[in-house]
Formats: C-alpha cells, sequence, structure tokens
C-alpha cells in the first residue's frame, strides 16, 4: 500500500496521523517511535498504566518551588543554571561521589538518548546487546541514532543472562530492576560481569531500583566501563518535573555533556532543578514512600496469587502478572488482552504487550492501597462471569 491509499481529502491518513511529506528526510520514514503508556484526564479511571507514584512528592519539594518563584515568578525570566550544579552536587553528596561524576538531564529518557549517542555507538566493535522483554525505547533510540543493536533473550525465569555475553561484547544495557518483568539481578552479579567484561561499556538503568534493587551507583569508581543512570519520577515522585541523572567516571559523563551542549544547553529548567534536589535532600520521606508502596506491592502479588494469577518476583512499583489457564484449554477471556479490555471497562487500566512470550501478562502499577484493592476486586468479578 502507498501512502495515497491511507490517506483522506484532509491529508489525514485513515489513522488520524498526518500523511507522509515530500520533504521528509529518509531517517522519517524509517522511524517506529515508542509509544508510552495511555495518558487520560478522566478521573474516574484507576490509572495504574504508567508506573507513576501513588503519593505527592516531599513537602521539601513545594517548599523549594515556592521560594525560587518567589511573591511575583520574576526569577523566571532568567535562564537556569545550564550546568544544573546544584543539583548535580546533592546527587553526588548522596551517592559519596564528585560533581564531575553526575549528569543531569531533562528526565532520564533525554539522558538515555544522550547515553547511546556517545557511549552505545560503537560501530567499529560491533552492536549494542540489551534484553529481548525490557525497556521498548531502546530499539527506538537504535533506530533513532543508527545503533546497530542485537537482543539477549530472557531465559524461561524471565532473568537476564549475561553469562550469555562473551568478552568481545561492545556494549550492554539493560534495566535493574528490568522492565516489565520487575526482575533484578544482585549487584554481584553485575559486578562480576564488570570485571570479566572490562572492555565492554555496561549501561545499568535504575529507573526503579529505590523498590528493593541493589544501587550500581557504589560500583562506578572502580569500573571506569559501568555508567548508572537513574530517575526521579518514580521513588521521588516526580515525573510531571522531569529529571534524569547519570553516574560514572568523570570521562564518561564528559561524553554526555558535550552531546547535551551540541544539543540543547539549558535541558532541566530553573523548577525543575531546585524541586529534583529537595527530593534528593529527603531521605526520610523517600524510605517512608518506598515501605508504603513495597507493602501495597506485597498484598498485590498474595491476592492475584489467590486469584490465580502467576506473578514474577518484583523489585519495581508494578507487578507482572498473568492468569494460569485451568482445565478445559485456554480461554480466550482470560488472555492478556482481553482481561486488559475487560479491566478497562470497568474503570481499571493497566498496561499489556502484544509481544511473543508475554502478551498474556498484564503490568500493573502498584497504587494506593484503595487502588490496588478495587483492582484486585475487579478482577475477581471478571473472573467470575
Amino acid at each position: 500500500m502507498n501512502a495515497s491509499d491511507n490517506t483522506g481529502l484532509d491529508g489525514q491518513t485513515k489513522g488520524g496521523a498526518p500523511a507522509p511529506s515530500k520533504f521528509w528526510s529518509p531517517l522519517v520514514h524509517s522511524l517506529a517511535p515508542y509509544i508510552p503508556g495511555e495518558q487520560v484526564s478522566d478521573g474516574r479511571l484507576i490509572k495504574l498504566n504508567t508506573n507513576e507514584n501513588p503519593y505527592p512528592p516531599s513537602a521539601s519539594v513545594f517548599a523549594a518551588i515556592q521560594e525560587t518563584l518567589g511573591s511575583d515568578g520574576e526569577r523566571l525570566r532568567l535562564y537556569p543554571d545550564p550546568a544544573s550544579l546544584g543539583l548535580r552536587q546533592a546527587a553526588a553528596d548522596l551517592h559519596g561521589l564528585s560533581v564531575n561524576q553526575v549528569f543531569a538531564g531533562n528526565g532520564s529518557d533525554e539522558v538515555l538518548a544522550f547515553v547511546f549517542q556517545t557511549l552505545l555507538n560503537q560501530p567499529a566493535k560491533g552492536p549494542v546487546h540489551f534484553p529481548d522483554i525490557s525497556y521498548s525505547f531502546y530499539p527506538s533510540y537504535c533506530r533513532l541514532y543508527g545503533v546497530a543493536h542485537q537482543t539477549l533473550a530472557l531465559n524461561d525465569a524471565f532473568e537476564i543472562p549475561l553469562d550469555a555475553l562473551d568478552e568481545e561484547t561492545a556494549a550492554v544495557i539493560f534495566p535493574n530492576p528490568n522492565a516489565p518483568t520487575g526482575k533484578a539481578l544482585a549487584r554481584t552479579q553485575i559486578e562480576s560481569f564488570l570485571s570479566s567484561h572490562p572492555e565492554t561499556m555496561v549501561v545499568v538503568d535504575e529507573a526503579y531500583v529505590d523498590f528493593g534493587a541493589e544501587s550500581c551507583v557504589p560500583l562506578v569508581n572502580a569500573h571506569p566501563n559501568l555508567l548508572v543512570t537513574q530517575s526521579l519520577s518514580k521513588s521521588r515522585a516526580l515525573a510531571g518535573i522531569r529529571v534524569g541523572l547519570a553516574f560514572g567516571h568523570a570521562s564518561l559523563i564528559e561524553a554526555l555533556v558535550r552531546a547535551k551542549d551540541s544539543f540543547n544547553s539549558y535541558p532541566v529548567d530553573r523548577l525543575a532543578q531546585v524541586a529534583a534536589r529537595a527530593a534528593l535532600e529527603d531521605e526520610a520521606w523517600l524510605r517512608h514512600n518506598v515501605e508504603k508502596i513495597t507493602a501495597s506491592r506485597d498484598w498485590l502479588t498474595s491476592s492475584l496469587q489467590q486469584l490465580g494469577f502467576q506473578v514474577l518476583p518484583s523489585k519495581a512499583n508494578f507487578v507482572f502478572a498473568r492468569y494460569l489457564q485451568t482445565e478445559g484449554g485456554a480461554r480466550e477471556d482470560r488472555k492478556g488482552a482481553a482481561l486488559y479490555q475487560a479491566l478497562k471497562e470497568n474503570g481499571v487500566l493497566v498496561r499489556q504487550f502484544n509481544r511473543p512470550r508475554i502478551e498474556d501478562f498484564l503490568r500493573i502499577t502498584v497504587g494506593s492501597p484503595s487502588e490496588v484493592q478495587a483492582v484486585v476486586e475487579t478482577l475477581g468479578r471478571i473472573l467470575k462471569a
């Protein structure tokens, strides 16, 4: 089918997107953009599909924003610190690093974009490897920046088999905990891989690390081939602020800085910098928030298991679960897509991926106690119907 076969008189495709333009570059035609979880404005829906924190951020965040705004917001006419120095210093202090070992960007997705451009694009050495079931933005970055890549199949337990990579591997990136499975590698496993693969660039994406996994930030001083990225969207409840961080040897951070300053000198705005700094400095709030979410996660896991679901052991703020079919064969109304749709029709929004091996799983964000109770009760009614 050519473009005109799917285009209406208004220049729109039948799917609602604008038709391809004759001015597009060849790159645009080849892109298959990342599709994020659905964002909805319907307040009647229980939204458990994008792993947002169910609680507001630390009160110190609001105080820092208000102080920065002042009485008239006059500071907003000024550019922010292009180096995000105060924010980076707070992150460095938290982890016992120097400020030149920390990078800050406009959300961890932007940080990862710079990582793919500067550290994982090694055409002379070989492709970057990442899990076949993982963050689906990784292949989008590869298409956008022309990065050769190869997937690493998760084993039957949905674990990342780092031992399957040989010593000649050029680069590897993986989330820990992995998404969407929620499973995590122990820090000792990653440290062993780093030691045995000193020539391999290793990026550990720790967007969900605070919910029970072991951070690899303590390893960066000993391993110049390690970069760790983190997000303030999940455990710090700042998804709407958009701040991401990276930790590593100063030489790796310099590569990211060069990419940033060749693209946008001011990626982190003034309010985001002070909000993120305040959030990083309130460790007591973080511990309390994580305790509440992990308690809800444990309750959700056991409740789903009682309903007949297999739930992968999660170290994240979500669970990955599929209904175990009983005698009589697989029922279409118990499969992932059908359960996703039935939940949505009953006011609960979760995430389902139409991909081999995981199409029957639902990824359910750990919401507030009332929200996780609602999803369990709704599933119970659906399964009885």
